[in-house]
């Protein structure tokens, strides 16, 4: 890891080359509405833990989660009586899973609304298809809005806050303070997570689906790695040597899927380039696009890329094909969300064994890691009276049951007997009928959820391994300081914006631009809204602060 003094130093002089960046505002009164300069700040809800079994390897105050190494033989009641009242609840959500049998046919989907008292009308929407649907719910009459509505973190959605302030309720009375009380499971959700989501206009309009510190990972097939010569300590050089080594015949050391610009996340972390913005001491922002660590961290990936080591179809290969590449031994790596460690483990077992990247060095500085926006995304409710708003809210705080509570096995794993059975250890293990109806194909993870734990049913030894690697890694991992900030620019412009940047960075890997251009497209970038994009979040960090 750098030392402080250096980045510091290394910020300051790329914040300067930002004219303006101080000063730079956006114009128009929707910027006053939901920033919150100049507000008086809702208080975050008081965390409080909620009660479960004690975790086997201990989580830290930097960020290392909990671990569990065998399922807790004792389970606990997170909530104390039916939350629902037999009215219907109409919920919206992304999904990375098939769709699901309808409810009238789906034994998981009874078992849930059963448990809480409500009838689930379930609009389930796919990644690729999120952000038309979105756009289009978005733009519709207020009457025609599900009760709950996930807004899912990995896309800019145009002038969502805008929406969320105008369409939601504002739950501010409900969650804030000491309030959050009456809902002992979102009490239990961390802090950091709430931070992450933000505020709108000063006021907390929705409940976060808190996520592990280690974002964007590199994940090995740990034994081509090691045969190639992998070591701990390992610096930009070696890593190039033992991806180039890995590569023969059909075998490709890296995979990338399309979108993901050859795993650019991890890279660019590796060269302790900041994870999109990163704020100095004074409060100015600077984006990764105008450090020389970042231009960096594109032309060593570039050199990757004509060395032969990534997988040719790099730029079009989908994430769920090349997770196949991944575990037929086609590609030897891919960059995938830390929480995808779970299934990693579970569908290599016989095939190859799964290992999170520790990063590598650059001119002899310690590599980071990426730094994941704590809150997956976020839950708004439609705007209603009072005994809904707060029906709605029990509903949630039982999908938020903690990790080792009945309410929590029976989301995650449906029912003993017909969606799973008991391992040797306890472990739930999903039957045949468990693999088609599950919290996975039906989404209720993304509407609400407890916080996170490291745990692999029936292993444990994987268990370890993550936690040892977390260790490693969290005192070196790389925040985005806007997490939590709003901007008016970003809201209206950011998918736009961010495109003009990705399309150089896969353009320059994969040989078809110069990295000479780079420079010209960060300019056009600043001039067209990355400058006011800092000013607006130099503005609200400093109303948050």
């Amino acid at each position: 890891m750098p030392s402080l003094s250096r980045r510091t130093l290394l910020l300051s002089a790329a914040a300067l080359s930002v004219p303006g960046a101080l000063t730079a505002c956006s114009t128009g009164s929707g910027d006053s509405d939901i920033s919150n300069a100049g507000k008086k700040l809702a208080p975050w809800p008081a965390y409080k833990a909620a009660s479960g079994p004690k975790p086997d390897l201990a989580p830290t105050q930097a960020g290392v989660q909990a671990g569990y190494t065998a399922y807790p033989a004792d389970l606990v009641r997170s909530v104390s009586r039916t939350p629902g009242d037999g009215s219907t609840v109409k919920v919206m959500s992304v999904s990375f899973g098939t769709p699901p049998k309808p409810a009238s046919a789906n034994r998981f989907w009874a078992a849930v609304e059963k448990a809480l008292g409500v009838r689930i009308e379930y609009t389930i929407v796919s990644q690729a298809d999120y952000q038309k649907k979105m756009a289009t719910v978005m733009a519709g009459d207020a009457d025609t809005l599900p009760d709950i509505i996930n807004l899912f973190s990995g896309f800019v959605l145009p002038r969502e806050a805008e929406f969320v302030q105008r369409r939601a309720e504002d739950l501010t009375p409900y969650l804030s303070g000491a309030a959050v009380a009456d809902y002992p499971n979102l009490a239990g959700i961390p802090t950091h997570a709430w931070q992450d989501m933000g505020r709108i206009g000063g006021r907390i309009y929705g409940i976060p689906l808190e996520r592990p510190l280690p974002g964007s990972t590199l994940w090995l097939n740990q034994g081509l790695f090691t045969d190639s010569g992998m070591k701990e300590g390992w610096t930009s050089e070696d890593f190039a040597a033992v991806a180039q080594r890995a590569t023969s015949g059909r075998t490709y050391a890296l995979g990338a899927a399309n979108g993901s610009l050859f795993g650019n996340a991890v890279h660019a972390a590796a060269h302790n380039a900041p994870n999109e913005w990163a704020v100095t001491k004074d409060g100015t922002f600077h984006h990764c696009a105008t450090d020389e660590r970042y231009k960096a961290a594109i032309a060593f990936q570039a050199g990757l890329r004509k060395n032969g080591s990534y997988y040719p179809d790099s730029t079009s290969v989908s994430q769920i094909d090349l997770t196949t590449l991944y575990y037929n031994g086609t590609v030897g790596s891919m960059q995938d969300g830390f929480g995808a460690y779970l299934p990693k483990y579970r569908e290599s077992q016989g095939k190859l064994t799964p290992a999170a990247a520790l990063p590598y060095s650059v001119d002899g500085e310690s590599g980071g890691i990426v730094a994941a926006r704590r809150s997956f995304g976020y839950t708004v409710l439609k705007k209603a009276g009072k005994e809904r708003i707060e029906l709605l809210l029990r509903i949630l705080d039982y999908l938020a049951a903690p990790f080792g509570s009945r309410e929590w096995e029976l989301v995650h794993y449906g029912v003993e007997g017909t969606h799973f059975t008991r391992g040797k250890d306890g472990s739930p293990e999903p039957t045949e009928l468990g693999e088609v109806e599950n919290n996975t194909n039906l989404p209720l993870k993304y509407l609400a959820e407890g916080p996170q734990v490291l745990f692999v049913p029936g292993l444990p030894d994987a268990v370890r391994a993550l936690h040892s690697w977390q260790r490693k890694v969290v005192p070196h991992a790389i925040r985005n300081a806007s997490n939590g900030l709003q901007s008016r620019t970003r809201n209206a412009q950011g998918t736009t914006l961010k495109a003009m940047l990705d399309d150089a960075v896969t353009g320059i890997v994969a040989g078809r631009l110069p990295l000479s251009e780079w420079d010209a497209v960060v300019k056009k970038w600043r001039d067209r809204g990355g400058d006011r994009m800092a000013g607006e979040f130099a503005k609200d960090y400093a109303a948050n602060t």
